[in-house]
């Protein structure tokens, strides 16, 4: 497994702003033909100016469209920003974010947010298959009153999805009834494969889908039958759990589905950790899809 960029080799990489915006150029104009000549490549720096121009006079700006247009944090903050987020094992808090870019709290939680986004688009939602683990689980700050049962409303409910030794994907859902959860899995878990689960009367009925499905009873302390378990994704939910209450201290309800997006993309390249920084800027050279 290849480790992921070092700080010494990102700074020989983007040592200044310049250095950014070319990288963006390169990206999204290299290989397109001037839109007014139709020539390619025929492309010079403005100078005092964020941009490039072709022979004929058309102008070119890499960051319109991107989370760097009309932003007044300079372009090299943001690259590091993006480094600090795929270099990490828990996530970047904003206040880390204030603290190692100098800026103020406001711009740093807006530059995770931002950053978040292009985490869970880069991830993507391709069906899992193979063995695939199905669990569910409450994230969220502590319950009122301290107990658990009638007091779970307080927490956000999360359905987990993954392949072994393969991805994960999450999702935030209203309730555990089996209308909500087989609406995720049937969108989300091929249907040949090998579903394992707990015991939750929700999942009952997924082997009328044509999954080969079964359940191990947590309720019974039975936690392993062969190789039906859902420790893959009991782990998974620590990592999350561990990280919120360690790093980000509290995530509201609002903005969960961004974490959980950023953890996904960390999960699903773990294997390839040199891959996440190159990969995230790749798409941060283009516009979000609405819908993110």
């Amino acid at each position: 497994m290849s480790k992921p960029m070092t700080i010494i080799e990102f700074m020989k990489l983007f040592p200044d702003d310049d250095a950014c915006l070319e990288y963006l150029f390169q990206a999204r104009f290299k290989d397109r033909a001037c839109p007014r000549c139709g020539d390619y490549g025929l492309y010079k720096r403005l100078t005092g100016m964020p941009a490039y121009s072709c022979s004929c006079g058309e102008h070119f700006h890499p960051m319109v469209g991107t989370p760097f247009h009309k932003s007044h944090t300079p372009l090299q903050k943001w690259f590091y920003a993006m480094y600090l987020f795929t270099t990490t094992r828990h996530g970047v808090p904003a206040k880390e974010l204030q603290r190692q870019l100098a800026v103020n709290y406001k711009t740093a939680w807006r530059m995770g947010h931002e950053i978040r986004k292009y985490l869970a688009w880069v991830d993507g939602d391709p069906p899992v298959g193979g063995h695939v683990e199905i669990d569910e689980t409450l994230v969220g700050g502590k319950r009122q009153g301290g107990g658990s049962g009638r007091n779970a409303q307080y927490k956000t409910i999360v359905l987990g999805m993954v392949a072994r030794n393969g991805d994960v994907i999450t999702r935030i859902v209203p309730n555990v009834t089996r209308r909500t959860l087989e609406a995720h899995i049937l969108k989300h878990v091929d249907r040949s494969a090998k579903v394992s689960t707990d015991e939750l009367y929700s999942y009952k009925r997924l082997w009328m889908y044509g999954y080969d499905h079964e359940s191990v009873n947590h309720a019974l302390k039975e936690y392993v039958r062969g190789d039906r378990h859902t420790n893959t994704l009991e782990g998974y939910w620590s990592i999350i759990k561990r990280s919120i209450r360690g790093t980000h201290v509290h995530v509201s309800p609002e903005h969960l589905s961004k974490y959980l997006g950023e953890f996904e993309f960390r999960w699903n390249l773990r294997h390839h950790p040199q891959k996440m920084f190159p990969v995230l800027l790749k798409r941060l050279s283009t516009s979000l899809p609405e819908g993110f």
